[in-house]
């Protein structure tokens, strides 16, 4: 019996330097970009698609709201996660909210948008070139001084190959 004691004793001893092994995982680190993929089910036609924070862009017939776009610091698992609204504005109707909540980019079928006709998937969330301040820096102002501006043309980003009959710029 005297030797499970001394085993005993000898573990409650070496318990706490292993209790860094227990620590709070870090908390996500809010961004103001949500780059999103989105799929044109009709013309088979791929986008990606950069929406600020509290701002509207415009995808075909979707009008997407990025509320809250947030991170996974370095040191965790990958993970990216945005709170989307959307919104679907067809001529001569009123707006059908398509989806409203978070969605995943390591699980995109989590929570997903289910529309016959687009796709979208959240690729990362990012810091913006233009707010070089980083995370927590509110969206400036639209230039009529409107909290919620209008909602932008999409802002997708095509293949940097030349236009026929002209030459790519030097680098």
């Amino acid at each position: 019996m005297t030797r499970f004691r001394i085993m005993l004793a000898a573990a409650l001893v070496a318990l706490p330097p292993m209790a860094f092994l227990w620590t709070q995982p870090a908390a996500a680190i809010p961004m103001d970009t949500v780059l999103l993929q989105g799929l044109d089910k009709i013309t088979a036609r791929v986008s990606t698609i950069k929406v600020p924070v509290g701002q509207t862009v415009t995808f075909g017939a979707l009008q997407i709201t990025a509320r809250a776009c947030d991170k996974h610091p370095p040191e965790e698992t990958p993970e990216a996660a945005a709170f989307l609204e959307v919104v679907e504005v067809k001529p001569d109707e009123k707006p059908v909210l398509q989806f409203s909540g978070w969605m995943f980019a390591s699980s995109p079928a989590l929570s997903a948008l289910e529309h016959p006709v687009y796709d979208l998937v959240v690729l990362d969330c990012i810091n913006s070139a233009d707010n070089p301040g980083g995370a927590g820096v509110p969206a400036p102002a639209s230039p009529n001084g409107d909290q919620n501006p209008a909602p932008t043309q999409l802002n997708a980003t095509q293949p940097n190959a030349p236009k026929p009959g002209t030459t790519p710029p030097s680098q």
